[in-house]
């Protein structure tokens, strides 16, 4: 009687067992060697870092990625190196009260300030000349696409220069440290190539 037993269990075993591998080895969906060659080798290279080639998508990124979905030739590199020269630039020019150049470099709202500080230090027969003691430190603080192509950076830049100033009180020259943020903004699809500078604020060295 119980070896009767244990054929039975043995032949109820063999066909859970059977079942089992049925479902568990079918295959499910649509499989790799399913697909045709061309479509497997188009898998294999496809890249990470993907083109963007839709505006839709362009819209969805921030950063860096952003103003280089753009403007496919942006180079960081140059624009930190053109960032400085335009902030030594734009430094002597204020301090010389040279709003030609000024008038290139800034966006008419900040160079409304610019032109109100130099009629005040004017009014007072205040005039001031700026050397840079070493070239200024310029580093991406942050960037983004805020509307469009409108790009907007904003770069910290670390400075020590002398200043020689003359007024109604006599002369004086001073060293300085400065710590700053200016923003540059520009049309990426922009035929002019130049950044303007948009806002200036204090930062900690």
């Amino acid at each position: 009687m119980q070896y009767i037993q244990l054929i039975i269990i043995a032949g109820i075993a063999g066909i859970v067992l059977y079942q089992l591998y049925a479902v568990l080895g079918r295959r499910v969906g649509r499989q790799p060697e399913d697909a045709p060659a061309s479509e497997t080798a188009a898998a294999s290279v496809r890249p990470l870092d993907r083109t963007v080639d839709t505006l839709d998508d362009a819209a969805q990124l921030t950063g860096l990625a952003a103003v280089r979905a753009h403007d496919t030739s942006f180079d960081l590199a140059d624009f930190l190196a053109g960032s400085k020269q335009a902030y030594e630039m734009i430094v002597k020019a204020f301090a010389s009260h040279d709003r030609a150049t000024l008038r290139n470099l800034l966006a008419p709202a900040i160079l409304a300030d610019f032109e109100a500080a130099i009629d005040g230090r004017e009014a007072e027969s205040r005039s001031e000349t700026v050397e840079f003691l070493h070239p200024p430190r310029a580093d991406l603080e942050k960037a983004d696409v805020v509307s469009g192509d409108l790009a907007q950076l904003t770069v910290r830049f670390l400075a020590e220069f002398r200043s020689r100033t003359k007024g109604p009180e006599g002369e004086g020259i001073d060293d300085k440290r400065t710590a700053e943020l200016w923003t540059f903004e520009r049309r990426l699809k922009s035929k002019d190539p130049n950044w303007a500078l948009i806002h200036v604020d204090a930062a900690e060295a």
